[in-house]
C-alpha cells in the first residue's frame, strides 16, 4: 500500500480482519461429520452429563477452533518477525530449527513413556516446547560467535541445527514401536486436537502477550528492515532490537509448536501474502498476518478433520497443499501489476 498509514486506516483493516475472523470460527464450529442444532447449543449444557449432546459437541469443536486459531497466529507473526530481523524472505520457524527442536523433545517424550495426571495427561506439550527453546538457544549461541554477521551466522546456523535436529527424529522414528510410529509420524505432519481448557488459557494468554509486546516494537522492526547501517543511523540498536524480536519469535513458535506439531507454510506463506496485499510496514503487517494466520489455519484444520470424515488427516497436509498455489498466485498478479507499471512508464517516457 502507497497511501500513509493512520491509526484510523489500521482500526479499519484490522477491524474488517477481525469479523471475517469471527465469521470463520462461527462457520468452522458448525461443521462436523455430526450435525448439532442450535437451539440446543443455544439453550446450554443441561443439568447433567451428557444431557445436551449437541452443545458439548459445540464446546469440544471450539476449543479446537481456537486452538487452530491461536496457533496460526502464532506462527505468523513468528514468519513475519523473522523475515524483518534476519531481512530473508525465506526465514521463518522451520529454517531456523525451531520447529525441529520442538520436533525432537516431542519425539523423546513419545519414546520415553513418561506420562503424568497434570497438564494435558502427557509430556508431549512440555518437551516439545523445551526442545524449542533449548533450540532457540543453541541457534543464537552459534549464531553470536560464529562469524562478523550476526544475521548470515543466525541463518547458516538454523540450517545446521534444523537438519541435524531432523536426521535424529528420523533415527528415532525407525527404532520407535509400531504403536508409537503413527502417532509421531502425525505429530510431525502438524496436528490439531482438542486440549484441556488450563492448557488452552494458559498457553493463550502466552501467544496473545508475545504478541502485544512484538506490535510494542513495530517501529524498530520496520527501521530494522532499511539495514544495519541505517537504523543505527535513526537511533535503533539494532543488537538488542534483534535480540529482543527473536526471543519473542521464538517463544510464541515454541508455544504453538508444542501444541499442534510441525505445521508448515504459515509463517512462510501468510506474511508474503499480507505484505503483498497490504504493505511492509509491521504496525499493519503483523496484527494482520496474525488474523489471517489464524483464518488460514482454522480453516485448513476444518478441511482436515472432514474431508475423508470419520478420519482425520493432519492438518499440515492441508496447509502444504493450500499454501504453495496460493502464495504463488498472490506472487503472480503482484508481479503483473508491478510488470504492466513498469512497463506503462517505459512507454510514456519514451512518447
Amino acid at each position: 500500500m502507497t497511501e500513509f498509514l493512520t491509526a484510523k486506516r489500521l482500526a479499519i483493516t484490522v477491524s474488517i480482519c477481525l469479523a471475517v475472523l469471527a465469521v470463520v470460527i462461527g462457520l468452522c464450529t458448525s461443521v462436523g461429520t455430526q450435525k448439532i442444532c442450535l437451539a440446543k447449543v443455544i439453550s446450554g449444557p443441561g443439568e447433567a452429563p451428557g444431557a445436551n449432546i449437541d452443545y458439548e459437541i459445540f464446546v469440544i469443536r471450539l476449543q479446537r477452533v481456537i486452538l487452530g486459531a491461536l496457533v496460526g497466529a502464532a506462527l505468523a507473526c513468528s514468519g513475519v518477525v523473522l523475515q524483518a530481523i534476519l531481512r530473508n524472505p525465506l526465514a521463518d520457524p522451520y529454517i531456523l530449527g525451531i520447529s525441529s527442536g520442538a520436533g525432537l523433545g516431542a519425539m523423546i517424550a513419545v519414546l520415553s513413556g513418561i506420562t503424568w495426571s497434570f497438564w494435558g495427561g502427557s509430556p508431549i506439550t512440555i518437551f516439545a516446547f523445551g526442545g524449542a527453546l533449548g533450540t532457540v538457544w543453541l541457534v543464537w549461541f552459534i549464531g553470536r560467535f560464529a562469524g562478523k554477521s550476526q544475521v548470515m551466522s543466525l541463518l547458516l546456523a538454523g540450517v545446521v541445527v534444523n537438519a541435524f535436529f531432523s536426521a535424529v527424529i528420523m533415527f528415532l522414528t525407525s527404532i520407535a514401536k509400531s504403536h508409537q510410529i503413527r502417532w509421531t509420524v502425525f505429530w510431525l505432519m502438524g496436528n490439531i486436537t482438542e486440549k484441556d481448557l488450563p492448557v488452552l488459557y494458559v498457553s493463550g494468554g502466552l501467544i496473545l502477550t508475545g504478541i502485544v509486546l512484538l506490535f510494542s516494537i513495530c517501529y524498530r522492526l520496520n527501521v530494522l528492515t532499511f539495514g544495519e547501517e541505517e537504523a543505527k543511523g535513526l537511533g535503533v540498536d539494532t543488537a538488542k532490537t534483534r535480540l529482543v524480536a527473536f526471543s519473542l519469535a521464538a517463544f510464541i513458535t515454541a508455544i504453538a509448536v508444542s501444541l499442534s506439531g510441525l505445521i508448515g507454510f504459515v509463517g512462510l506463506v501468510i506474511p508474503h501474502g499480507v505484505r503483498l496485499v497490504f504493505g511492509p510496514d509491521h504496525r499493519q503487517l503483523l496484527p494482520v498476518s496474525a488474523i489471517i494466520g489464524s483464518i488460514f489455519l482454522v480453516a485448513a484444520d476444518t478441511v482436515a478433520r472432514t474431508i475423508v470424515a470419520p478420519e482425520q488427516l493432519p492438518v499440515g497436509v492441508i496447509t502444504a497443499i493450500a499454501g504453495g498455489p496460493f502464495f504463488l498466485i498472490l506472487l503472480a498478479k503482484h508481479t503483473k501489476k508491478v510488470g504492466l507499471h513498469f512497463g506503462t512508464g517505459r512507454k510514456t517516457g519514451t512518447g
